[in-house]
């Protein structure tokens, strides 16, 4: 059996995540999906909770036959014992998948086999762009999986991420 790990902030999971979890599936049995930056919530960047995204995951793949983890991942300002954070929150894994140069070169460094798959859609779907359309009015529905969407309606993600928008360019 092999076990993946796929480590992204998921702010919000869109359908380039979703995308990159039906391209790890075709090698792994199970797949941890680490929610890094899980301790930051209520910014333009990282609107959402760990628990919010939690949320989006676990409803967004409960129609694939992967049997997937969504383990919170808190920021630790030290590069070098990053890996072993990571490890130290998650199930075993046999190999880890980035596109992130810097989440690369720190798996590599800790002897942990990493693979890059190309993203899909890239200018379109990213998180700065899906949270750029929620705080314009844009439609950002289309670019995230159903259940997404459902949870950002549940918990008022677009009056949060609009206000949090509001309060950062006033510089408070």
């Amino acid at each position: 059996m092999t076990r993946g790990f796929y480590i992204g902030r998921f702010q919000p999971f869109h359908n380039g995540h979703r995308n990159m979890v039906e391209r790890i599936a075709e090698d792994v049995d199970e797949l941890v999906l680490g929610i890094g930056s899980a301790d930051n919530s209520h910014t333009v960047r990282n609107p959402f909770t760990a628990g919010e995204r939690i949320m989006m995951i676990t409803k967004s793949l409960v129609d694939m036959d992967l049997v997937t983890y969504a383990v919170p991942i808190e920021d630790l300002e030290r590069n070098s014992v990053w890996v072993s954070h990571v490890q130290s929150m998650s199930p075993d894994f046999d190999v880890a998948y980035s596109n992130n140069p810097l989440v690369i070169q720190l798996f590599r460094e800790a002897g942990i086999e990493i693979r890059q798959s190309p993203m899909f859609n890239r200018e379109v779907l990213e998180g700065s762009e899906v949270r750029e359309r929620m705080i314009n009015d844009g439609d950002w529905e289309s670019l995230v999986p159903a259940p997404v969407v459902e949870v950002v309606d549940e918990i008022g993600g677009i009056e949060r991420i609009q206000m949090v928008s509001d309060s950062d360019s006033n510089g408070h």
